[in-house]
């Protein structure tokens, strides 16, 4: 057995996902364990380490087969130094990952943000696959994003480029703060935590909504009501629909695209904000820059990530 092999790892805040990938992207063998943030920083470093041995333990391939091991952060990365910055949901800051996991392995490693490496993964072997330029959104309980230039990851001068869901499109008189401290974001209307809260508001407003039955609000709670046709959640999605189409005219105004990928939570809501967000997004992008251009739903899943942080090495 003589094909090279790449391993991605996906860490998170509750759990470490590793995936043996080859050159095709082809996710061949997967691992799952506790990410234990509780232990400390050096636990979670030792965990990455043991879990990409373990996997190689547990599938047919051999260590010398291994050709990189690649990863993707939920947090601030240096890219270019192999840094996680700051990752506070996995109590990560300063740490020169790259270099402690190469010395440790003895393979080469690569890191990227999670949103960048979810985006490569649905280009490379998913929803984007055999299109070079795409623009992805993650839709959860934040807005993420990344952009694939030619194949590869676009990353901005500081690493920081793709993060969509701080883009102001909300008008002043109707924007609210959001996390990040400005005003507007589309974060706050188009993520699961601006549709909660925008169904939130319905309800204490006194609008007539069937969601006034429900004692904790998701975001699937809205989608489910303005699909037996509750004219609040109907509103409500429309909203996140106009200002996430209104962000895609946006960015093709910019970087032309041939195609927007759409993952995450949220997106599992299908056609009734599919639709809608096709539409805002016919009616404000011009006519030239729409040609050829399609918006479709990301198809990998929770193996985006893995995938993904394995093709760091090969785009």
């Amino acid at each position: 057995m003589s094909e090279q092999i790449y391993i991605g790892v996906d860490l998170g805040g509750t759990a470490i996902k590793v995936g043996i990938c080859n050159e095709e992207g082809q996710l061949l063998h997967t691992y799952e364990g506790p990410t234990e943030v509780e232990k400390g920083a050096d636990a979670v470093v030792n965990n990455i380490e043991r879990y990409v041995r373990l996997i190689l333990e547990q599938s047919p391939y051999e260590w010398d087969q291994l050709a990189g091991v690649g990863a993707g952060v939920a947090g601030f990365t240096n890219v270019r130094d192999g840094i996680i910055i700051l990752a506070p949901n996995i109590g990560l800051k300063d740490v020169h990952i790259r270099s402690i996991l190469e010395q440790r392995l003895g393979k080469p490693v690569r890191i990227d943000n999670d949103a960048n490496v979810a985006a490569l993964g649905e280009a490379w072997a998913g929803a984007g696959k055999g299109v070079g330029n795409c623009v992805c959104y993650t839709l959860g309980t934040g807005v993420g994003g990344g952009i694939i230039i030619n194949g590869a990851i676009y990353q901005g001068f500081s690493g920081m480029a793709g993060e969509l869901g701080h883009m102001s499109v909300v008008p002043d008189l109707e924007a609210i703060q959001c996390g990040c401290g400005k005003i507007g974001c589309l974060e706050t209307v188009s993520s699961a935590t601006g549709v909660i809260r925008m169904a939130k508001d319905a309800v204490e407003r006194g609008d007539r909504t069937s969601l006034s039955q429900v004692e904790n609000i998701m975001a699937k709670d809205v989608f489910d009501a303005a699909k037996a046709g509750d004219e609040a959640a109907i509103r409500i999605v429309n909203r996140a629909a106009f200002y996430l189409g209104k962000s895609l005219a946006q960015v093709s105004a910019v970087l032309n695209p041939q195609r927007f990928i759409i993952g995450g939570g949220v997106s599992k809501a299908g056609d009734i904000l599919f639709n809608e967000v096709r539409s805002v997004y016919a009616k404000l992008t011009p006519e030239p820059l729409q040609e050829g251009v399609d918006i479709v739903p990301a198809i990998l899943g929770n193996d985006a990530g893995m995938i993904g942080a394995a093709g760091l090495f090969l785009h």
